[in-house]
């Protein structure tokens, strides 16, 4: 089983957590770097870590001060042998901590990264479906796509059309994400994925404590009942999912 969005340099104890999530049978674990020096980080732990790859990005809340010196310097990290994706990156516009023009520059800058290097991007998306929607219908039709932390209906048909992962986290497992349930069922069985957003989004059965990769069963099996499916398939449609997505080995 694969988790394939948390930031395991968030964790109060990444080692310990990796141990838990072997145990629960979560063998491969995709860590994110929002920041240069989380990327550093994030690097670091899959160093360590055979089970661990990276994406590595500058969040669209880093896009005031970012600068161009920092996407050139991305780059150069992008090409670590356990760097596999580009992200997060995209657009909030729901927190709003960096001028608009500016989160859609470092957007751009860090789409051109994914395409140049090969490799997926990671979007982050909050309050900015159709600005979203237009910069990625500017990558090729072929160019890997994962919408992470899918919760915005809105990106739904785009998604379909263009073949893009949709990768769904603990919040679908909540007894209110009805319409989100309702929108994993409809996901192409080869484009679903499931994460954890570690240490956020904790799934129902452990809300209200911090997340950690080996909780990404409780949003598999919440993904299975929606979608009417075996929970041992859809693990390994999922974990066959990320491997093509990420060009894992």
């Amino acid at each position: 089983m694969i988790d394939t969005h948390a930031h395991l340099d968030a964790l109060d104890d990444a080692p310990q957590a990796l141990a838990r999530a072997r145990e629960a049978r979560v063998g491969r674990v995709i860590t994110i770097g929002t920041t240069l020096d989380s990327c550093r980080a994030a690097l670091e732990l899959a160093e360590r870590d055979e089970g661990v790859f990276v994406s590595l990005g500058l969040h669209p809340h880093e896009a005031g001060a970012a600068t161009a010196a920092d996407v050139d310097e991305l780059a150069t990290l992008l090409d670590h042998p356990r760097a596999v994706a580009v992200g997060e990156t995209g657009l909030d516009y729901f927190r709003d901590y960096a001028p608009h023009d500016r989160q859609l520059d470092l957007f751009r800058a860090q789409a051109g990264l994914a395409a140049a290097a090969g490799k997926p991007l990671v979007v982050h998306t909050r309050s900015a479906d159709d600005e979203t929607v237009a910069l990625l219908m500017e990558l090729p039709e072929d160019a890997r796509v994962v919408l992470h932390c899918f919760s915005s209906l809105r990106l739904l048909g785009p998604a379909l059309e263009r073949g893009w992962y949709v990768s769904f986290a603990g919040n679908v497992t909540y007894p209110k994400a009805t319409e989100l349930r309702t929108a994993a069922a409809r996901v192409p069985a080869d484009r679903i994925l499931a994460e954890t957003d570690s240490p956020y989004l904790s799934p129902q059965p452990v809300r209200g404590r911090p997340n950690e990769p080996a909780n990404v069963v409780h949003t598999l099996a919440t993904l299975a009942e929606a979608r009417g499916e075996d929970p041992a398939d859809l693990e390994r449609a999922i974990d066959a999912n990320a491997t093509v997505a990420f060009g894992l080995p």
